[in-house]
Order: C-alpha cells, then sequence, then structure tokens
C-alpha cells in the first residue's frame, strides 16, 4: 500500500514494532519532526485497517489508532524498502496481537479461565500476497512474542487466515467455542492460569452447644434461704410467671431443710405456722376453727 510520504522516514525497521503510545521502535523525543512522523503513522494504521476490514467482509475496521490508544495492544508493520514505484516506499502489511482474559472450553466441555496472547488482526496487501510476506510477519511475531502457533488464540479467523495456520503450522484441530476465538489442540498443554490465593484456614475450635449468653441465660441461679430471698423472688415473679410463695419454697426440698432454714430467722411468725403445717396467719385460723 502506498502512502503520499515517505514511508521509510516512518519506520526505520523492515518490521517495526508499535505499542499503545503509538511511537514506532527506535525512534524518542517529542521533536516537531516527531510529531509530523506520529501523524503519518496514524495514517497508515488507519488506511490498513480500512483495507483489512474490507479484505475480510466486516462492517467496521477493528484496528485503527484510536483503537491502539485505548488498548493494550501491539502492531506489526512490514514495509519494503525495495518496492518504489514512486521513490516513497510501500507498506505490505500488518499484524495485531494483545493479551485478553477469555473463558474457553477445552475439549471435556468445562470452561477455563485463561488470559492467553490473541491474534486480533492479519492482512497483507491482496497485490502482495503468496510472496512469503504473510510468513515473514508472522515468524518475527513468534519470536518477538516467545510463544508458539498453537498457543495463541484467534479473534474471529477468516478462511484465509484458517488455511495460512494449516499450510505453515499444521493447526488443523480447533476446539470448538461458543465466543468468536478460535483455539487449537495443544493451547491448553501449556496454559498456567495465574495461582488465586484463598484465605487462609481458620483453626479448628471447640464446638459449644451453647454461646456464653444461652449457658449463663439457662443456668440456675443459687438462692440465699428463705425468708431473705423473699424481696427478690417478688421481682423474679413477673418475669417468671411464678408466685412469690412458690419462689420461697423452691429450695426446701424436705422438713430437716426447713428446720434448718427456720432456725436463722426464729422469731418470724410466719415461719412458725408453717413448721406447725399452718397456712395463712393465727387470725385466719381462729376464723376457720369456728
Amino acid at each position: 500500500m502506498e502512502f503520499p510520504f515517505e514511508v521509510d522516514v516512518v519506520f526505520g525497521e523492515r518490521i517495526t514494532t508499535v505499542d499503545q503510545h503509538l511511537r514506532p521502535s527506535g525512534r524518542r523525543g517529542p521533536t516537531v519532526t516527531q510529531v509530523n512522523l506520529q501523524r503519518q503513522l496514524m495514517t497508515i494504521i488507519d488506511e490498513m485497517g480500512k483495507a483489512s476490514a474490507k479484505a475480510q467482509n466486516l462492517p467496521a475496521p477493528i484496528t485503527s489508532a484510536s483503537r491502539m490508544q485505548t488498548n493494550r495492544h501491539v502492531l506489526y508493520i512490514l514495509k519494503d524498502n525495495e518496492l518504489k514505484p514512486t521513490g516513497k516506499g510501500v507498506v505490505i502489511g500488518f499484524l495485531k496481537v494483545g493479551y485478553k482474559k477469555l473463558f474457553v472450553l477445552d475439549r471435556h466441555g468445562a470452561h477455563n479461565e485463561v488470559e492467553p496472547l490473541c491474534l486480533l488482526d492479519f492482512y497483507v496487501h491482496e497485490s502482495l500476497q503468496r510472496h512469503g510476506y504473510g510468513k515473514e510477519l508472522f515468524e518475527h511475531m513468534l519470536q518477538h512474542e516467545r510463544v508458539e502457533p498453537y498457543q495463541l488464540a484467534v479473534d474471529r479467523p477468516s478462511e484465509k487466515l484458517l488455511c495460512f495456520l494449516r499450510k505453515h503450522y499444521s493447526l488443523r484441530e480447533t476446539i470448538p467455542q461458543v465466543n468468536n476465538f478460535v483455539v487449537f489442540e495443544g493451547f491448553f498443554d501449556h496454559q498456567h492460569a495465574p495461582a488465586k490465593k484463598l484465605p487462609p484456614k481458620r483453626a479448628e475450635e471447640e464446638i459449644k452447644p451453647y454461646s456464653l449468653t444461652d449457658r449463663e441465660f439457662l443456668k440456675e441461679e443459687v438462692e440465699p434461704p428463705w425468708p431473705l430471698n423473699q424481696s427478690r423472688s417478688l421481682t423474679r415473679s413477673s418475669s417468671l410467671g411464678n408466685s412469690p410463695v412458690r419462689s420461697c419454697l423452691k429450695p426446701f426440698l424436705n422438713e430437716q431443710e426447713l428446720l434448718k432454714n427456720l432456725r436463722l430467722c426464729p422469731s418470724h411468725s410466719a415461719a412458725h405456722h408453717l413448721l406447725n403445717g399452718e397456712t395463712g396467719s393465727p387470725a385466719a385460723q381462729r376464723r376457720r376453727t369456728r
């Protein structure tokens, strides 16, 4: 593809790497000349992206200068120094890759979360296809990224690209996916998912049937001997639904314990009547006997 400016000036190497900063490899410094070169580079990327979309029958380009600036993708652009019909050089093609987090299916139908290097766009000008330029560009990318062809995930490959991979890299058997990406046999052989740190396991503790609050509530309080506990019993009777007399007599289990407690308060008249088996006051007893 030809352009109305010197392609050799924009790209100093035969295959130039361009990242999201739109700075061709080997060039530094924001000079005035560099700003003009960046504009020319953006023009090349946009025009090549349009040509790739047209060749793949896509409704819109998937490669452009603006997309490059908003994604961490890498472009490999191939130029030719000898094909100079106008004396300005030509751009043969480009290849775009980038790492993406994907959910892919293996041969067993299990979902796997991986982040492989993805082949996102690949284009060689129609007039220069079948001359080995695509293979040269692809090999340079593999060496620079240090990956094998079967480790790549290919985004929406065209039939030409599938034939290219089948011819040069023997990638024939694909693993069906539900998304637009295609992976080949051997893809999962070298995929190492990042280890996820799990929270530390808590030490096993003694199983407790009740909490401390429950156990304190269920624990029966030890009450003082009658009648010292009568005022307390009156308070508890409203909450527990018991009468004061029942609460007072609750601790006494037999006559010996009753006698023992009566010795603590011998002047209490109600105690003497309870000891004699009487209930109520002496006046009440006389009324009943009459």
